[in-house]
C-alpha cells in the first residue's frame, strides 16, 4: 500500500451520499483508522428476517420442501401434521424463500441504502 495510489469513481445519482460515505469509510480503513459508524443500521427484527430468508434460500436451493424448510426454521413441533397447506408458517416460509431469492437476484443492494419513503 505504500507508494500506491487509489481512486474512487462515484456516480452523481440518488445514491451519491451513501457512495461517498462508503468511500470515506474505505479510505479510513485502508489508512489504518477506524472506519466509523455505518451509514444506517438495520433493526434487530430486520436482521433476523434477512438471516431467516438466507437460511430458507439455502435450504430451498438444496432441494428442501417448504415443510422441511419450516421445520428447520421454526422447529418441528410448530409444524402441524395436518392442515399444512393452509397453515400460517407455510405462507411465512414461502415468503422467506421468495425474499431470499430476491436478495440473491440483486435485492441485497437495497440493504446498503437507508429506508426511503418512495420504496
Amino acid at each position: 500500500m505504500v507508494g500506491a495510489s487509489y481512486a474512487a469513481e462515484l456516480a452523481f445519482d440518488g445514491d451519491f451520499g451513501a457512495r461517498a460515505y462508503a468511500a470515506r469509510r474505505l479510505w479510513r480503513a485502508m489508512s489504518g483508522r477506524a472506519p466509523g459508524p455505518a451509514f444506517h443500521k438495520l433493526s434487530k427484527q430486520r436482521r433476523e428476517r434477512l438471516s431467516a430468508a438466507i437460511r430458507a434460500l439455502d435450504a430451498h436451493s438444496a432441494g428442501g420442501s417448504y415443510r422441511v424448510i419450516a421445520e428447520g426454521l421454526f422447529g418441528k413441533r410448530r409444524i402441524p401434521d395436518h392442515a399444512w397447506k393452509t397453515h400460517d408458517l407455510r405462507n411465512r416460509t414461502i415468503r422467506l424463500v421468495q425474499g431470499g431469492l430476491t436478495l440473491m437476484r440483486g435485492g441485497y443492494r437495497k440493504l446498503l441504502r437507508p429506508g426511503r419513503k418512495d420504496e
